[in-house]
């Protein structure tokens, strides 16, 4: 499907890697899942909490795994100032929208931009690119859907809070064919239908046509209108994880801000201690129905997956439940292997896996000045670990990819931290996915 923007200047970007060998084939599945907020020291949390050792996720056995750089356009990442001075990454860090306008577009750009460069000019983004080569392609969140991270993958808007106009431009302007997550305007946290709406993720005229079932637009410019099957329960949403579907699919959870992280009870308690909300989808039944709906194309899939209340936990301190979200979007990543395994293979298909940026600055006990690790106590109870900011850092996160095509990465992962090893700056991954899709 090819969506054309109308009386907009795109900015494309040419990328190539220095050493990267002409290729002629593009890979036919492109899965990009991101853990907003998540660092390293959040996956040692979570594989000591699970399974009482490091390294116990999945992806932390991938062929490729390399950190990357996170920070916005007026910003930078000094290796060696990160390891001497503890205060130098709690400055000058990106927000969630700069940094999956990068991941998307490959540029670099302001805090709170949307899908456009520094100075406001739209630029074309990985969905998009996938869609001209006529993929499927779909967004899925644990946090309302047209928040940064998804957002930045579909929309283009100067500013991220303007969520109404970005709802509407995911909805009516582009061509996805898949978009999940929370923002329900009828629900409140703990999945309770409210007296009345409130309309802060989408704007009221929005939300009334994808109920009419009128909302959407011709995404496939062959000349018919295409609209979107909105559904909204748990029930509708696992239906659709086996079978057929209808060819495009916008679900919005019956929850407003998130799909469990801010449920009501003990946020300081264990993982799990706390009841889940039942009415919900999880993000491994979303990742289900939406690798369901997007793979009847014989042209191949684009999707992005976000674990997004890794994040708001983080910014909360709440370390039980950002174990829980981690433990969550690390249960997708399983989903997408056995799909993987069952329906495709590694010589056509591309998964990444990484994160958008750290927040807390998560360390063991007793840090600051120095970098103290976390303590393992055994799975089952909380490791040794404390927050030193309440706001995101500029730290480098790990990026994991498998696939015949992850060995590109290689060729941008030409920076060096003393603490890390080799890394890549966080543009790198749309320049990858490009070049891919280029042919390059």
């Amino acid at each position: 499907m090819l969506y054309t923007f109308l009386a907009l200047t795109v900015v494309l970007g040419l990328f190539t890697a220095s050493t990267a060998k002409a290729k002629t084939l593009t890979p036919k599945n492109v899965i990009v899942m991101i853990s907003d907020g998540r660092g390293f020291n959040h996956c040692l949390a979570a594989s000591y909490y699970q399974e009482g050792k490091a390294d116990t996720q999945i992806y932390t056995h991938f062929p490729v795994k390399y950190a990357m750089s996170t920070y916005s356009y007026y910003c930078d990442y000094d290796p060696s100032l990160a390891w001497s001075d503890f205060e130098y990454v709690k400055t000058c860090f990106t927000d969630s929208a700069a940094a999956a306008t990068a991941m998307a577009t490959g540029f670099k750009t302001y805090d709170a931009a949307i899908g456009v460069d520094v100075d406001g000019n739209l630029v074309k983004n990985v969905l998009e690119a996938a869609e001209e080569q006529g993929k499927s392609t779909g967004v899925i969140t644990t946090v309302p859907f047209s928040h940064a991270t998804p957002a930045g993958f579909v929309a283009h808007d100067i500013n991220r809070d303007d969520y109404g106009g970005i709802a509407r431009d995911m909805i009516n302007l582009s061509a996805a064919d898949v978009i999940m997550g929370a923002g329900n305007p009828w629900y409140d946290d703990n999945g309770a239908l409210m007296v009345s709406p409130i309309y802060s993720y989408i704007e009221a005229a929005t939300w009334d046509a994808l109920v009419a079932g009128t909302a959407g637009n011709d995404a496939d410019a062959d000349g018919d209108f295409d609209h979107w099957t909105l559904i909204q329960t748990r029930a509708q949403f696992q239906a659709l994880m086996h079978g057929p579907t209808p060819q495009r699919v916008i679900g919005i959870a019956q929850v407003n801000d998130t799909l469990q992280q801010l449920r009501s009870g003990d946020v300081n308690a264990d993982p799990y201690v706390v009841p889940f909300t039942q009415s919900v989808p999880t993000l491994v039944e979303m990742t289900k129905a939406a690798l369901n709906i997007l793979d009847d194309d014989p042209d191949g899939l684009f999707l992005m997956i976000e674990g997004g209340a890794v994040d708001w936990a983080s910014h909360l301190h709440e370390s039980g439940r950002m174990i829980e979200e981690h433990i969550g979007f690390d249960l997708a990543v399983e989903a997408v292997l056995d799909w993987v395994q069952a329906n495709s293979n590694w010589g056509e298909t591309l998964l990444i896996v990484t994160s958008d940026h750290e927040n807390g600055y998560v360390l063991g006990p007793g840090s600051d000045p120095t970098w103290e690790p976390v303590v393992n106590y055994g799975a089952g109870n909380l490791p040794g670990m404390d927050w030193y900011h309440t706001n995101h850092v500029n730290t480098l996160v790990p990026l994991f990819a498998k696939g015949d095509d992850a060995r590109w990465f290689r060729d941008y992962a030409t920076l060096t931290d003393p603490v890390r090893g080799r890394y890549l700056d966080n543009t790198s991954l749309a320049k990858v996915i490009f070049n891919l899709l280029d042919g390059k």
